[in-house]
């Protein structure tokens, strides 16, 4: 295995799930605000799964996403 081709690769990942997944929660609570569903006082749990069947591996991230 070359280490730096997998840290590399493994960072890459991890940015473009933290951007990506940040841009969508981002549009989704303006959504919320915008339609009348959400106030701005919300605190929503939240969980992200990281899969990678190559792998086996299956792991849940559960977490909260708080608007004020």
């Amino acid at each position: 295995m070359d280490e730096e081709v997998f840290n590399i690769s493994l960072r890459k990942f991890l940015k473009m799930v933290g951007v990506s997944s940040q841009r969508e929660i981002e549009q989704a609570v303006g959504r919320a605000l915008q339609e009348g569903r959400a106030s701005g006082t919300e605190h929503f749990p939240a969980t992200m799964t990281l899969d990678i069947p190559g792998l086996k591996l299956n792991v849940v991230f559960d977490g909260e996403i708080r608007l004020q």
